[in-house]
């Protein structure tokens, strides 16, 4: 007798090799594979992929410049590397059979939180003790500090969780929209029901278009709000 799989199954860390090496540890080592193989190809005639990749590279030079007043140039490598690694992960979720890590909150939040106390260290250094400053509004009344400070405080820290959060949730809740369409349309060729089936396979369509669309727009929203982070260490307020 087989049992049918369950919805949640595609999240599960199964280790694979000596006990260390799991489905979401492979999955980047093949990403970060694919990445230099692209780009060990660059050709003084661009190709087509060549081009995407120099469109890509502009436009994240061009955020990273617009969101740190010029003043983060340096930490482009960081941004544009987190987007190829998120946009990528994201993407080759899509394919049937593949882990997606970036579905998985511990993976997202401990990214989040990386940057989160990365972002902290380099406002620590740069300002040292004015970047307590940022938890204190300009303009506030004083009799109003104490409140204000804890609202702040618990809003500055809460970006790594809304940050990790909303990349995770995003792309849990679209594969779990897969699953739940993909098994009705097979029950229904299972019963013999064809006509009925094309419904839910025609909606999977739809939003296969619709989930590359979303991780994509992760990824880059993703790196938005890192450069925004990073650029209230750069221009404290």
């Amino acid at each position: 007798m087989v049992m049918a799989a369950s919805f949640f199954d595609q999240f599960n860390v199964v280790r694979i090799i000596g006990g260390i090496i799991t489905n979401s540890s492979i999955m980047m080592l093949i990403l970060l594979a694919v990445v230099l193989i692209g780009s060990c190809s660059y050709k003084l005639i661009p190709t087509r992929l060549q081009s995407i990749q120099e469109i890509v590279y502009t436009h994240f030079l061009g955020l990273v410049k617009d969101s740190t007043a010029n003043k983060g140039t340096q930490y482009f490598t960081l941004i544009i590397t987190l987007f190829v690694f998120i946009a990528g992960l994201n993407l080759f979720g899509l394919f049937p059979y593949v882990f997606t890590p970036t579905a998985h909150i511990i993976v997202t939040f401990g990214l989040s939180l990386s940057i989160l106390m990365a972002v902290t260290i380099l406002g620590i250094t740069r300002f040292r003790w004015n970047f307590a400053s940022m938890m204190m509004p300009s303009g506030a009344p004083l009799l109003l500090a104490p409140l204000l400070v804890i609202i702040e405080t618990i809003s500055y820290i809460s970006r790594a969780i809304s940050l990790g959060v909303r990349l995770a949730a995003n792309l849990s809740a679209g594969h779990l929209l897969f699953a739940i369409l993909a098994s009705f349309g097979f029950a229904m060729i299972s019963n013999g029901m064809l006509v009925l089936s094309l419904g839910p396979i025609l909606v999977m369509v739809f939003i296969t278009l619709l989930e590359i669309a979303v991780a994509l727009i992760q990824a880059y929203v993703f790196c938005l709000l890192t450069a925004i982070y990073i650029n209230d260490t750069l221009n404290l307020h």
